[in-house]
This record gives structure tokens, sequence and C-alpha cells, in this order.
């Protein structure tokens, strides 16, 4: 987990130039919910990753899709093997900036527009979010939801589980960051 955090760091950031600004969230939780007449299906991971940067408020998150936790043990291995494609595309990622100006190392509540670029099962889409971010001593801790619609990212659904399977996901997001 220290590797993928540090590759994240390294490949988004000029870290000789930001690190004192750059900061990491080892307790980044991403989960999602989708809902049909057949059966609802849910997961979580806590085991993403997210770094940001308070000076130039550009963002990562990084999440292996093997991490997601379902209820039912075979509703987890048709997302990986089936829909995810897991041994294909490993991870999804967002990276995204903040469009507020805002002082993300003064103390405050503060609802955020974010822009960025989703990338699901190999197909990359601009998303627009707004997210609730809570300065406190040091701490930020990040809150955002937003929907997914499965085709844009060209996850087949086959035809015989159609009506299993939403086609509208709900994603949502929280993090907690400290100063790196």
């Amino acid at each position: 987990m220290k590797t993928l955090l540090f590759t994240l760091i390294c490949a988004f950031f000029c870290i000789s130039v930001h690190a004192q600004h750059l900061y990491t969230s080892k307790s980044t939780s991403i989960s999602f919910f989708a809902s049909t007449p057949a059966e609802d299906v849910e997961a979580t991971s806590t085991k993403a990753s997210s770094v940001i940067d308070t000076k130039t408020r550009n963002l990562i998150f990084k999440v292996s899709n093997t991490t997601f936790q379902f209820p039912k043990k075979l509703m987890q291995e048709h997302f990986n093997e089936n829909y995810m494609e897991s041994d294909k595309y490993p991870a999804s990622t967002f990276k995204g900036k903040i469009r507020d100006d805002i002082d993300l190392e003064k103390d405050g509540t503060y609802t955020v527009t974010i822009d960025g670029s989703l990338d699901i099962h190999g197909i990359t889409k601009n998303y627009q979010t707004t997210a609730t971010l809570i300065v406190s001593k040091g701490t930020i801790t990040a809150k955002t939801s937003f929907k997914v619609t499965v085709a844009d990212h060209q996850i087949k659904i086959p035809t015989l589980v159609f009506a299993k399977i939403a086609q509208i996901v709900d994603v949502h997001i929280s993090a907690v960051y400290q100063p790196k």
C-alpha cells in the first residue's frame, strides 16, 4: 500500500516543489450502490488511496477493483470477472481539480466543485461533482457522491442478467487526509 501511495504521489505531483502541500489519505472509502427491481447491489473498498495538493488543488484517487467487498461472494466474483474484468483493468482512478479558490490550509467547511476524469474499465470520462471539505487542525475530511452510467465505461451486461444489473450506479467517497 505504501508503494502504491508513493507511486501516486510521484506520478501526479512534482514532489520537490509541492511536497509541503501534499496531504495523503490512508482512510479512503469508496462505495457504490445500485438498485434494480430484482436485487440491490452494493460494495465498499476501504483500501483506496488519495492525494491532494493544497496549493494547486489537484487530487487523485486510486482503488484496486479487487478490494471491493460485497455481501455475497458470488456478486464479488461476477463483479471482478464478468463486469470489471479486473485481471485486464486492475484499478480505477479519478484525477481532478478543485475549481473553487479556497485556502485548504485554513480551518473551515467548504462546498466545492471538482472537475476531473474517471477511468473505469479502461475508459476515461469527464465528471463534475460537488464535495464537502472540512479542514480542522491540519486534517482535511472530504465527502462526495456522484452517479456513474455503466455504459459510459463500456461495461458489458449480458442480456440474461440485464434486469438484475442497474445501468446507473451511485458512488460515494470519503477520505481523511493528513499532511505528507
